[in-house]
């Protein structure tokens, strides 16, 4: 049978899921009758909960007697280190462009990396169904941003389908009839090339995916660049540098058939597989026969951008909400994540029962705690910072710098732009983008966007879209305005009071409710003014013989501000802590103690005096 090799590739939310799930069912994948869940490729609890891809996923289609592997990509920044290893395993790509929103930066990093690695892509305009699509111009924008990425002339002349992933229809004129997705899998056939390999040589592949099976283990997915796998064959696997890790026997090998990986004899060159029974095997080693001799080329991930620090619980609460609180049991964690996810890289910190954890940006970070805190973990979690370098040849000190692409209504233009000058961002171009609605473009340091995101969406009533990608690194640019309030901070442990919180409300906004668990040096909520402020939510009201007429009843409380996680990371100072536990996510003071925080103020001004 013949073989395609294809991804997906978008910017968020732009269908790549959908158009899967229509692909899977056009193609006969499911059985007829088969109850299956819509964004069926989406299988994890918090792709599904957040609308978004995390995880690179493989599945396949059979075609007028053609298998086409379909591999869906992530579509956020935070998870182009999936997206850079997916493009490694296959010989075309599906560019899909939401026919409204049109070309945003997510969609410039995936199709460079596709471009640059000599993939032809074919352009899809997606949602051509919405109300304010506007699919030739959105063709114009494609091809600006191909011949903006130095496109071949090959590549310029990419085939276009415009299509409704919804509804399950793809044609390559507008006025065609709209009744199926025949006309994007024929496309397919004729434009990406089959897999050209020695099928003869030594049998040789790339673990480009790596993930865990409560059953099978490790579990590594990649594509065969020579030669032909078969069931029992003896393995050795090899780094990068050529050592040998490990070797052992292929007692399980996977061909991917729909949505199920199923076992199978042999493979051949050019089809994507999944190992399972190997102990040591990670990402990017090359897995081949005992006679291969140098390992396969894998390609280089774009090195992490910002880094938090992970620490055991040491609150007066710890221990007591999750079942995984040693830092022995964080470690291996940690050390598994990293080996599947090469984006990341963990190392031991200096504090003690501490690991520094880099990514690519807050969401990866946020969505790996978040994991771990269902999984029974209880963790500390520090201010996001950036990572910088040294310029290799003038010595000067670098920050990583993003390029942000913003949608916002008219009226809302003024207070963005003053918001993001004062975080260092350089206005680029500015345009109407139809509908009221403008869109502007900025470049600014990676750290000048954390924790800003809820305070663009107060700003633009909600109706504010940002998306941001990694530029590059540039000059360091100073120091940028932090968080303006101070905190309130509880002074006693026990339970938060109703009548205490009463009369604490008055002096900010609070984050607890009565009856809330609160310890000395916990954050209660935002302070009206820039100073700290320590107070007793636990104090109660003094009885006496006389009868109040009403006064109690009249004490009413604001709601809480309830931060996700997420916002509560974005929202900590460097002298501040997200706890986070199974249960609850807590903000608090690094230093719990009144006395050690005011030595700790001290030193931290000795220091900028010093600077």
């Amino acid at each position: 049978m013949d073989i395609r090799n294809i991804a997906i590739i978008a910017h968020v939310d732009h269908g790549k899921t959908t158009l899967v799930d229509q692909l899977l069912k056009q193609s006969g994948s499911f059985r007829e009758h088969q109850q299956v869940a819509e964004r069926a490729l989406d299988r994890n609890d918090l792709e599904r909960e957040r609308g978004i891809t995390i995880l690179a996923k493989c599945t396949s289609v059979v075609w007028k007697n053609t298998r086409i592997n379909i591999v869906d990509t992530p579509g956020h920044a935070d998870f182009g280190g999936e997206v850079e290893r997916i493009l490694g395993m296959v010989d075309g790509a599906i560019v899909l462009v939401d026919a409204a929103e049109g070309v945003l930066p997510q969609t410039k990093f995936v199709v460079g990396k596709a471009l640059a690695r000599g993939i032809k892509p074919i352009v899809v305009v997606n949602k051509i169904d919405r109300q304010d699509s506007r699919a030739d111009e959105v063709h114009e924008e494609v091809f600006d941003l191909f011949a903006a990425l130095d496109a071949s002339d090959e590549q310029l002349d990419f085939p276009m389908l415009y299509a409704s992933g919804r509804q399950g229809w793809a044609v390559e004129n507008l006025d065609d009839e709209r009744k199926d997705l025949a006309p994007m899998f024929d496309l397919v056939l004729r434009h990406v090339k089959a897999p050209e390999f020695d099928k003869n040589a030594p049998f040789a592949m790339v673990a480009s995916i790596l993930d865990y099976d409560n059953f099978l283990g490790r579990v590594l997915t990649g594509r065969i660049e020579q030669g032909t796998a078969r069931l029992n064959m003896p393995l050795k696997v090899l780094r990068r540098d050529g050592t040998v890790v490990e070797t052992g026997r292929l007692t399980k090998l996977m061909g991917f058939r729909g949505l199920e990986r199923v076992t199978i004899e042999e493979a051949h060159a050019g089809d994507i597989i999944a190992i399972a029974g190997l102990t040591d095997a990670t990402i990017p080693d090359t897995i081949g026969t005992m006679e291969l001799t140098a390992p396969r080329h894998a390609i280089p991930v774009d090195p992490p951008t910002l880094a938090m620090t992970f620490r055991v619980n040491d609150g007066p609460l710890g221990g007591r909400e999750g079942k995984k609180v040693t830092s022995r049991q964080i470690r291996e964690r940690l050390l598994r994540e990293s080996e599947g996810n090469v984006a990341i890289k963990v190392t031991e910190s200096n504090e003690t029962d501490a690991f520094e954890v880099a990514g690519r940006g807050e969401l990866q970070l946020g969505v790996l705690i978040e994991t771990m805190r269902r999984e029974g973990f209880e963790l500390t979690i520090g201010r996001p910072r950036v990572l910088t370098r040294e310029n290799p040849e003038t010595g000067a000190r670098e920050e990583p710098i993003e390029e942000v692409l913003v949608d916002v209504d008219e009226p809302y233009t003024g207070i963005v732009v003053e918001k993001m000058s004062k975080r260092k961002a350089e206005m680029r171009d500015m345009r109407p983008s139809g509908g009221g609605k403008v869109r502007i473009t900025f470049i600014m340091p990676s750290r000048g966007l954390i924790g800003y995101h809820g305070e663009f969406l107060t700003d633009t009533r909600g109706s504010g879209i940002m998306n941001r990608l990694f530029h590059g690194y540039g000059a360091w640019r100073g120091p940028i305005e932090g968080r303006r309030n101070g905190s309130l901070i509880s002074t006693e442990p026990g339970e938060a009071i109703h009548y205490a919180l009463f009369y604490i409300q008055e002096r900010g906004t609070l984050f607890v409710d009565p009856g809330d668990k609160v310890y000395e040096g916990l954050i209660l909520g935002e302070h009206s003014r820039q100073s700290d402020l320590d107070v007793n939510p636990i104090k109660e009201k003094k009885l006496t013989n006389v009868r109040a007429s009403g006064k109690d009843d009249a004490m009413l409380l604001i709601p809480p501000r309830r931060m996700s996680l997420e916002q509560a990371i974005a929202y900590i100072e460097d002298d501040e802590l997200v706890e986070v536990t199974p249960s609850a996510i807590r903000l608090r003071k690094r230093y719990l103690d009144p006395h050690e925080r005011k030595r700790f103020e001290r030193r931290a001004a000795d220091a900028e005096v010093v600077a």
